[in-house]
């Protein structure tokens, strides 16, 4: 499991970024659920959805996961889902028992690039659409915290105060285990999203 790596390099004081995709092909991840997603000049696209490529590596916890991801447009919609308890064999499950890092920056405060969806609100709006960007994604044990080109958008710790769930949609309110799986959302065949890196370190401590 990666989570023992990431002890062991912890330890040896060697944490060093582990690339989650290859940059060629779909192994190592599964795709779930409506669409797909494609690999062109080495390059990850959204097409369709809805549907979420989760990494098949284990769950990941006590580490920071850093995307590097480009918009089509401004209102273009997709996510990092984190903290999925269980193996996604289904697109909703994960929406509901996860955590969604947004990217979206024509979303409202609670539902804008890198707030945990509908649960958090921005604290900035760094996203640059149409340019290339990147999210980090820090999971410190209960506490998440997102950066979006070096800015702090969401430091959120199990416990904290939430709005109450406003449409069906959205994930259910309560906590999130420590470690869990993680995946990419493709949203519908309106929104093109693309990913040039997912890679993962663990905390230095």
């Amino acid at each position: 499991m990666i989570l023992a790596a990431f002890v062991l390099a912890g330890a040896a004081g060697k944490e060093e970024w582990k690339p989650l995709w290859n940059g060629k092909d779909l192994t190592g991840w599964t795709h779930v659920g409506c669409g797909r997603f494609v690999v062109e000049d080495g390059v990850l696209k959204t097409s369709g959805g809805m549907g979420l490529l989760a990494w098949d590596g284990g769950k990941v916890g006590n580490a920071v996961l850093r995307v590097v991801y480009k918009t089509e447009k401004k209102e273009s919609n997709a996510g990092v889902f984190i903290r999925i308890p269980d193996t996604p064999h289904e697109p909703w499950t994960p929406v509901y028992t996860g955590y969604e890092v947004q990217i979206d920056d024509n979303a409202d405060d609670h539902h804008a690039t890198g707030v945990l969806y509908s649960l958090t609100r921005a604290r900035a709006r760094p996203g640059r659409p149409g340019e290339w960007n990147t999210l980090e994604i820090t999971l410190d044990g209960p506490r998440t915290r997102v950066t979006v080109n070096g800015q702090e958008v969401t430091d959120f710790k199990e416990g904290d105060p939430v709005p109450p769930k406003a449409k069906w949609y959205e994930p259910e309110r309560g906590p999130r285990p420590n470690e869990g799986y993680i995946g990419l959302q493709n949203h519908d065949d309106k929104d093109v999203v693309f990913f040039k890196e997912i890679s993962v370190k663990p905390l230095a401590r």
